[in-house]
């Protein structure tokens, strides 16, 4: 199988903030957030295996800020690891300024699992690090798995 370059399957998605997506502290309510990282996950697995995917696991959701109402929401999804089956993706959630300025609000990374025609796990593309912060991340990952499998 043909290696594939992170930059192949680099996800964005945007979201203005309604009074619909808030809590009840008038910030982002944090499932939808979560919600919508799935989803850009996803669309970083499936562009990577050319397949269907299903989320495995979570290992980080780091809130580290807050979003509120009339916000632009960036969301960056992007490739660390491929295993056998599995992809590790990082999904990383911004308010943009109005002057273009980003501030980063969120921190996901997610276990995707590609499926064949059955709904049974199936090869997925071996990931080509053609950077050094691809390399680190890749390392990071494999340490998120390891701990993960314990």
């Amino acid at each position: 199988m043909k290696p594939k370059r992170v930059e192949d399957s680099y996800t964005e998605q945007v979201q203005v903030l309604g009074l619909a997506n808030m809590n009840g502290n008038d910030r982002l309510f944090g499932g939808t957030l979560m919600s919508w990282i799935d989803i850009v996950a996803a669309v970083v697995a499936r562009r990577h295996s050319n397949r269907n995917v299903t989320t495995a696991s979570v290992s980080e959701l780091t809130f580290k800020a807050p979003a509120f109402a009339n916000d632009t929401l960036l969301l960056c999804g992007h490739i660390t690891y491929a295993g056998r089956t599995s992809m590790e993706i990082c999904v990383e959630s911004y308010v943009e300024e109005l002057n273009g300025a980003r501030k980063l609000i969120n921190t996901a990374y997610l276990t995707m699992v590609a499926l064949d025609e059955n709904g049974t796990p199936c090869t997925v593309p071996p990931l080509l690090i053609e950077t050094e912060k691809q390399r680190l991340e890749y390392e990071a990952a494999i340490e998120r798995r390891n701990k993960r499998n314990k």
